[in-house]
């Protein structure tokens, strides 16, 4: 905060007048943030970047560093330590509009008489040059804290940041330059609020549209841990369905607001597993009717759940139908066709997909071509054919990174009884109809037992004895 001080010294000519306004209004920006009382209230947009950017277009650059620092070291900490993160913050923006000021300068953006600033359209390339140079400032300091922080590569870092901050800074650039212009106007700083107030507006929807989608993720990602964490053999598939979904998706065209919800549908698919007791669920002998009825109620428990979140939208509906069949023998109302909905009609592809393909730590996943094989086969009867070609087309183009719940590199046991392959490899390691534990081959029906568990292997080896047929799209 150096870069301030020759402000403060006497004879250094600085407009207190301008310097004390535009820091009280920074200052106003920054305080709701500060108190949790007024969190329902709509004034709290962060950091006000065209405030600060104005602050460089009608100030000297020591005087233009002074502005975000009173608003700074009060404003809001998301962490601990509060008070370093706050003078850490106050330093960071003051070096940052201290030199975004200097290049704004340098360029010719004050006139010479220095009370007003150059006609347009000669202000825009010093202007958009100083918030060019702001934007670079701020992601090398930011970028720099985050690569210490997540321990990743400092390029990395900055050209994340960068990426995501170029085209909103410039935007702030051209409206803190509106601000200036106003300001040095014949009106004066009250026009100045003409531009101001609905920027802040703006800023404050922005933020607010930004916490609530992370919101969002925060409530899928609790739920998903939920579902991890009852039903252990499924982990990490529900994040690769919602993948497989999404690639679907954009080989049939949809937007990009479908898109996210797809994926919603494809993580939270599986989360009726928490209205199922968790005794059927890890079962490791035969089911009753009775318990194959309460797992096929899943679909419904998990529509329950979701029900009430309203950004789900398409999302539930996928929930609900996602083990319905094209051929109307699925469940759990046997709609058949185009009655089954769109989004579940891919995320049952996805779904049947990852299950195939997933290594579990009791039997080997399916290569990729042979999973597909079995999706083209069970097209038209169990899947829909489009949602298959596009899942090709999309591997085709992009391959599977879906990682396994057993890494490459762990050995599945292959128990051997007398002269016979250990269950789920053929004569040469070519994997056979998976155990039933999951239900991975599209041949297999929903209503058979699950094969025991070898004699005094621990809990999830391979069985010793293949079970019955159940059906793809069954991943319990």
């Amino acid at each position: 905060m150096t870069c301030g001080l020759p402000a403060l010294r006497p004879g250094a000519g600085t407009p207190w007048a301008t310097l004390g306004l535009l820091t009280g209004l920074y200052l106003v920006c920054e305080l709701p943030g500060r108190w949790p009382f007024l969190g329902s209230v709509p004034i709290s947009a962060g950091s006000f970047f065209p405030l600060l950017l104005a602050g460089a277009f009608l100030l000297p650059p020591a005087a233009a560093a002074l502005v975000a620092v009173p608003g700074s070291l009060v404003g809001r900490a998301e962490d601990p330590p509060a008070t370093a993160r706050r003078v850490w913050r106050a330093a960071q923006l003051a070096l940052t509009v201290w030199v975004a000021s200097t290049v704004h300068v340098l360029l010719g953006g004050t006139a010479a008489d220095g009370d007003r600033l150059p006609d347009f359209p000669y202000a825009l390339v010093p202007a958009c040059a100083a918030a060019l140079v702001f934007s670079l400032v701020l992601t090398v300091l930011d970028g720099s804290i985050l690569a210490v922080a997540e321990r990743v590569p400092v390029r990395h870092a900055w050209s994340g940041l960068l990426s995501r901050a170029l085209g909103p800074h410039l935007v702030h650039g051209l409206a803190g330059l509106m601000m200036a212009v106003l300001w040095r106007g014949p009106y004066g700083p009250p026009s100045a609020l003409i531009v101001l107030l609905p920027m802040y507006i703006s800023c404050w929807v922005f933020a607010q549209s930004h916490r609530e989608h992370a919101a969002h993720r925060a409530t899928i990602r609790a739920l998903v841990q939920a579902v991890d964490i009852k039903d252990t053999y499924t982990r990490g598939h529900s994040e690769r369905v919602g993948h497989a979904s999404v690639l679907i998706a954009r080989e049939l065209g949809m937007d990009r607001g479908r898109l996210e919800v797809l994926r919603f549908a494809g993580i939270l698919h599986d989360v009726g597993k928490l209205g199922v007791p968790t005794r059927v669920l890890r079962k490791d002998g035969p089911l009753t009717p009775q318990e194959r009825r309460v797992i096929e109620l899943h679909p419904e428990y998990g529509h329950e759940i979701v029900r009430g979140i309203g950004f789900l939208g398409e999302a539930r509906a996928a929930i609900l139908h996602h083990h319905e069949r094209l051929d109307g023998s699925g469940y759990p109302y046997g709609l058949s066709g185009r009655e089954i909905p769109e989004f579940a009609r891919v995320v049952a592809v996805a779904d049947a997909f990852d299950a195939m393909t997933s290594t579990r730590s009791y039997r080997r996943g399916r290569p990729v071509h042979a999973a597909l094989a079995e999706l083209k086969r069970c097209a038209g009867t169990q899947f829909d054919p489009r949602m298959v070609r596009a899942l090709v087309r999309a591997l085709d183009r992009h391959g599977w990174p879906g990682t396994p719940s057993v890494t490459a590199d762990e050995t599945v046991p292959r128990p051997r009884s007398a002269g016979a392959e250990a269950p789920g490899t053929g004569d040469a390691g070519t994997p056979l109809p998976p155990s039933p534990r999951d239900g991975t081959d599209a041949r297999y029906r929903p209503d058979g037992p699950r094969a025991p568990e070898r004699p005094g292997a621990p809990h999830g080896e391979a069985p010793a004895v293949p079970g019955p047929p159940r059906t793809a799209d069954r991943t319990w």
